[in-house]
């Protein structure tokens, strides 16, 4: 975890470790110049017009090739990770007149988070048309929320990740981490007025606390069963509240479960490209899923119930 303050010297640092691959490359142009020189043959002339290669040029061609793979590998992920940690940072977005932060007006929850405005599917709650049945997970628009729900995305691309290389798992998951308490930091200097730099880096060492805890609450939750899922979810997400609708906690669950097995199917390779798009499927879509045995009971037991009318005439 780095402050914002340290992205720059984070760059350099990327800069100078890949100082040895340039040096490699260098040291190996300056091989094949020397082949250059040697090869004065009229055989070596038709073997540099392209007719045959060398054992040399072609080992040469290759040091090239895996060389500029090693050197370009940091980069292509950098900006695979920052592709999908937008994907999850948009999940629930939030925005906070900064003109009430100024006048000291924004409206506050009981524990003292600004409530923002927010039109994500985990804000707004109304009315189906199909019944009295809400299709969204009505959260506030709070810098809780929104790190919380990012965290739950996160976590499912963290999962995934798991099954690559030891290290260039690592690699992948520090570069999300960062996108995460880059943007983390920044809302809370821009969004909320926090301009202190000690009283952030506060807020971030909590917020890594917190990180921590989520990945082994939802690891357990995904080993062990639903309920302890669903139990992490209601902690983190839902922040133990009593009033919790269990359909909610039911529908995130379930969109877990679909968004793992989705990356899951994804090959390695595609993770570059197409890792954003197996997040996108929205997790109010599984509402459907879980209304589905209760519809069926009512479906059931519908053509057994009579109208009180048709009963009392019958008597």
């Amino acid at each position: 975890m780095a402050c914002r303050s340290c992205k720059r010297q984070l760059l350099l640092l990327a800069r100078q470790a890949n100082a040895p691959v340039a040096a490699e490359l260098y040291s190996a142009a300056l091989g094949q110049q020397r082949l250059h020189r040697v090869a004065t043959t009229p055989v070596t002339h038709q073997l540099r017009r392209g007719f045959r290669s060398t054992p040399a040029q072609s080992g040469f061609m290759d040091s090239i090739r895996s060389t500029i793979q090693r050197s370009s590998e940091p980069y292509r992920v950098m900006a695979a990770t920052k592709e999908i940690y937008d994907a999850c940072s948009k999940a629930a977005p939030y925005k906070i007149d900064p003109i009430a932060i100024k006048l000291g007006t924004v409206p506050k929850t009981p524990e003292g988070e600004d409530i923002g405005e927010g039109n994500g599917m985990w804000h707004d709650g109304h009315i189906s048309t199909n019944g009295d049945l809400s299709t969204e997970f009505k959260l506030l628009p709070t810098f809780s929320t929104w790190s919380q729900v990012t965290m739950l995305h996160l976590y499912l691309v963290f999962a995934r990740l798991r099954n690559l290389d030891r290290y260039a798992a690592r690699a992948w998951q520090a570069q999300l981490v960062d996108h995460f308490f880059f943007d983390a930091e920044e809302r809370m200097d821009l969004s909320h007025g926090i301009s202190s730099r000690a009283l952030r880096g506060r807020y971030l060492k909590d917020l890594f606390v917190q990180w921590r805890g989520v990945v082994a609450a939802y690891d357990e939750g995904v080993a062990k069963g639903d309920a302890v899922l669903a139990s992490a979810i209601w902690r983190n997400v839902f922040k133990a509240r009593e009033d919790v609708n269990v359909r909610d906690l039911a529908a995130t669950v379930s969109w877990m479960r679909l968004s793992l097995k989705m990356l899951d199917q994804m090959p390695d390779e595609a993770l570059f490209t197409r890792a954003g798009t197996a997040l996108r499927w929205p997790a109010k879509n599984e509402f459907a899923v879980v209304d589905q045995p209760t519809r069926q009971l009512a479906d059931q037991l519908a053509p057994n119930t009579e109208p009180a009318g048709r009963a009392s005439s019958a008597a």
